[in-house]
């Protein structure tokens, strides 16, 4: 990692958040040549990422926070508030916002004024900017290590979210073209919410705890009302459970072998 150096962290920041964005697009691809997943492995897929999206936000956020916050009774309280911001924060898009779910339906409001497929695009940009900031965020710490530890959890939670996402807007008859468009598309959520991160710590070094937990609480908020209730549709609650597990295991080595820890 040391040729990164040379490179301003900032800049280095939004071009990982770019990366791990442009993960969506790449695991959407295969709908080229596979339009048929069973049910069971797309749902084991959107549980793999909630996994991988527990322990980034275990390992690489909360942890971090708790430490830059000084640690004991005032730093947790510090690092609650940051998670209860960045849930709500989440919690208004999700409230306010017009978009669709693939299984919840439409949600927010004004939604009859919009096509499908922006809502479609709406929700997914929800999902990824918290993703983006959590990675500015990481960066912007001035710990390369743990941002990229963090894009690298992030793109490899999107590459098979990308997919079913894909397969979704198929089968509600969306063009092979239009559909990776939009799997590419709402990838350029995650680096603003990455330049955002960045920006937010690099100007306010004091925020960095509070900014920490914001991204923490925001992906907690996708995690638990998103993809843990997408991937439990139709009666996949086993598979999806192990996907988890899979996913959060696998991310808490990374974090161990890249980033030796917390």
């Amino acid at each position: 990692m040391l040729w990164l150096d040379a490179v301003p962290l900032p800049l280095t920041g939004i071009a990982a958040s770019l990366l791990a964005g442009m993960a969506t697009g790449i695991g959407a691809l295969p709908v080229i040549f596979i339009r048929n997943v069973s049910q069971k492995v797309q749902d084991a897929m959107l549980g793999f990422g909630a996994g991988v999206m527990l322990a980034a936000t275990s390992f690489s956020l909360i942890i971090p926070a708790m430490e830059s916050a000084g640690g004991k009774a005032d730093g947790a309280f510090i690092v609650a508030a940051g998670i209860v911001l960045g849930g709500l924060f989440l919690w208004a898009g999700d409230t306010y916002l017009p978009h669709e779910h693939f299984v919840k339906g439409r949600e927010g409001l004004n939604v009859r004024q919009l096509k499908q497929i922006w809502l479609f695009i709406i929700a997914i940009t929800l999902h990824n900017f918290p993703e983006g900031l959590a990675v500015g965020v990481g960066f912007g710490e001035g710990d390369t290590a743990n941002g990229i530890i963090l894009a690298a959890g992030i793109g490899l939670q999107n590459m098979p979210e990308g997919l079913v996402v894909a397969l979704a807007l198929l089968t509600v008859r969306y063009p092979v073209s239009k559909t990776l468009f939009t799997a590419f598309l709402t990838g350029l959520a995650e680096p603003v919410g990455g330049a955002a991160g960045v920006a937010l710590v690099s100007v306010a070094g004091p925020f960095l705890p509070w900014a920490l937990a914001f991204a923490a609480g925001a992906m907690l908020f996708v995690i638990s009302d998103e993809l843990i209730p997408e991937s439990h549709r139709r009666g996949s609650e086993k598979e999806a459970t192990f996907g988890v597990i899979s996913g959060f295991i696998l991310m808490m080595i990374l974090d161990a072998t890249l980033g030796g820890g917390h």
